[in-house]
């Protein structure tokens, strides 16, 4: 990492919902930190971010800008399609890069992504992490580390978010593949949580549906969709605990998400459409609140991590590409084990 960087200038690859409402703000509000390009899928796109934000510089293709010398660093906020192109790109014009989850589209071109990211070592390389359990993350680490559950049995992940079968709901981006690639719904996100706590799975079995079939995109042609909108799934983590997950679209009255984490000492249950994390031991009445300190909350603090890594004040902790590998791996997985009818083994 390099020590005591001054200024440090960012160039946007993508200027989506999240590059808009977290990345550029919380990029301006570091001290020494410039974003001083951008470039999005039109160029009236790109100055319409650029005169919001005050940024100079507007490419019309990412690879002028990526090539550029006004830059130090790259963020991407693009589809996943293009994510493993443009990081390969970055760091061979010797540039950090942060990039938007997913990480890739799938495995493959996620270890391609780690493999250029060990022959630039002096490079930071960071993918945006999952926010769902950052605040309760810390406490649940700690928790288990000290024998709260005692043995990890079980776990039960309900991703929530669901609604009834809508066929007049428009088409998106993340439902087809060809953009998204492997992940569904909010799958990669709640599976990169669970690693946090007990870490990786070792085997995977999967049933997948998409239940509405085609859908009308915003130019009013019939898109078939691709990616599934229920998906249920059961691993063997490599802790030994068997996990049983849920994601749909389709459920109507589904909870809020919610995960369960059964031991053979105690139970945890997190709540987070509540904001509640609750705790039992075995011998005691019931499940009850376990309150949080201030000091042990987590939160978004993306920018903030990426600059001072690049700045060498602290290393990379929410996601390093290592991480990224293991969720695309899990994602596709999933679909292999759907896909045919067996279990996958974990790491592919």
């Amino acid at each position: 990492m390099v020590e005591n960087v001054d200024t440090i200038r960012i160039g946007l690859v993508g200027a989506g919902a999240n590059t808009r409402l977290h990345h550029i703000p919380g990029f301006k509000a570091i001290e020494g930190v410039e974003v001083v390009s951008v470039c999005n899928r039109s160029r009236e796109s790109g100055q319409r971010v650029a005169q919001k934000f005050g940024i100079p510089n507007v490419y019309d293709d990412w690879t002028e800008l990526v090539a550029a010398d006004d830059t130090d660093a790259i963020c991407i906020g693009t589809w996943p399609y293009v994510h493993s192109a443009i990081t390969l790109a970055v760091l061979e014009a010797e540039k950090h890069v942060l990039t938007e989850a997913r990480m890739a589209m799938d495995a493959a071109q996620a270890r391609d992504m780690l493999g250029a990211s060990r022959r630039k070592p002096s490079l930071v390389a960071m993918v945006v992490p999952s926010p769902v359990t950052l605040k309760y993350d810390r406490t649940i680490r700690e928790l288990i580390a000290r024998g709260y559950l005692g043995d990890v049995l079980a776990i039960e992940l309900n991703g929530g978010a669901g609604d009834f079968m809508n066929w007049e709901a428009p088409y998106h981006w993340r439902q087809d593949r060809d953009l998204s690639g492997y992940n569904i719904l909010n799958m990669g996100i709640w599976y990169e949580a669970l690693t946090r706590w007990v870490g990786r799975t070792s085997r995977v079995m999967a049933m997948t549906k998409v239940n509405v079939s085609r859908r009308v995109d915003a130019e009013g042609k019939l898109r078939s969709v691709s990616v599934p909108d229920h998906v249920d799934i059961t691993c063997e983590m490599a802790c030994g605990a068997i996990a049983h997950m849920r994601f749909s679209s389709i459920s109507g009255f589904n909870r809020s998400p919610e995960v369960w984490l059964f031991g053979s000492e105690g139970t945890l249950k997190l709540d987070v459409g509540e904001g509640v994390l609750m705790g039992g031991r075995k011998g005691e009445a019931g499940l009850a609140e376990i309150p949080i300190p201030q000091e042990k909350q987590g939160g978004w603090r993306v920018e903030e991590e990426f600059i001072n890594a690049i700045r060498g004040l602290e290393p990379v902790t929410h996601t390093s590409f290592v991480d990224g590998v293991k969720y695309m791996e899990f994602t596709e997985a999933v679909t292999r084990s759907a896909q045919s009818g067996q279990g996958i083994s974990l790491p592919l």
